[in-house]
């Protein structure tokens, strides 16, 4: 690392309320030892699920100043981590960011957020899917989910019995897009679990981790798997090791929040369990 602190830019929205994206994504790389230099996509007065009228600010014409600022100061980063993006200009926005950044840093990690339960997003066009497989090009580490995996390969979404040959054949066809690493999180399995596949071309091996399923779909669980895989491999875990410590994480974080029995938009409990990953 080229810091004592391994630093990320994330590029990610601020959800001021429903523990998503920044706001979790800041404890979870924070207690890990590692410095999260925000590049604010937007500012939101709650989270896109559960809440009705939010406020919306969107920081998009803002967000080439704040990082060619970054330049004139020649900060650079450890990692650049990018997440939600609500708009075609935002894609090409980060893919800039990524090109002007990549070459100092060792990671760049793209979560292609773009739906789930087998549905793209409201906001979600067909050129902003094509745009996303462009900055997914440019990653080193992608972690779809399985709605998004399916979305990036053209597939259609099947809810049904868990085939590993065909996952295994999805891992590299997304590898083959660019990244040498690849994460599909949230595969449905028949027998009550759910799995997390992934795929290190250098080392050209395979990796499956599941956890019990629970019946529900908290927000910021995406954000919070992210952020502890990456968390991990910066601080020098391979790449099996990073999944199964993001995995163990989500799934404890999971059970905690639905015997506390919390309003589901509110997101899991975070603030329980966070400092775990400080051990």
């Amino acid at each position: 690392m080229s810091h004592i602190i391994p630093k990320v830019a994330a590029v990610q929205d601020i959800s001021c309320y429903g523990r998503c994206s920044l706001s979790v994504i800041i404890p979870v790389l924070s207690i890990m030892g590692i410095q999260v230099c925000p590049l604010p996509t937007a500012v939101l007065s709650t989270h896109l699920g559960g809440f009705n009228n939010l406020e919306f600010y969107d920081f998009t014409d803002r967000m080439p100043a704040f990082f060619q600022h970054w330049q004139r100061e020649q900060i650079t980063f450890d990692a650049l981590y990018s997440g939600f993006l609500a708009s075609e200009k935002q894609i090409d926005t980060v893919r800039q960011f990524i090109d002007e950044f990549k070459r100092y840093a060792s990671l760049v990690l793209v979560d292609p957020v773009m739906g789930d339960g087998g549905k793209l997003y409201s906001t979600y066009t067909p050129v902003m899917q094509h745009k996303m497989k462009d900055l997914v090009s440019r990653a080193d580490v992608i972690t779809p989910n399985y709605t998004e995996a399916c979305f990036l390969l053209g597939k259609p979404y099947q809810d049904s019995e868990y085939h590993p040959e065909i996952i295994r054949q999805w891992l590299l066809r997304l590898s083959a897009m660019g990244p040498s690493r690849v994460v599909i999180t949230g595969i449905p399995h028949t027998g009550g679990r759910i799995v997390n596949a992934g795929y290190d071309r250098g080392e050209n091996a395979y990796w499956e981790v599941s956890g019990n399923y629970i019946p529900v779909r908290y927000p910021g669980t995406g954000d919070i798997f992210a952020s502890v895989l990456l968390g991990a491999l910066l601080n020098g875990a391979s790449l099996a090791d990073s999944m199964h410590r993001a995995e163990q994480f989500v799934t404890s974080a999971i059970e905690i929040t639905y015997r506390a029995g919390t309003p589901v938009r509110e997101g899991v409990l975070l603030e329980k369990i966070v400092g775990r990953l400080g051990s």
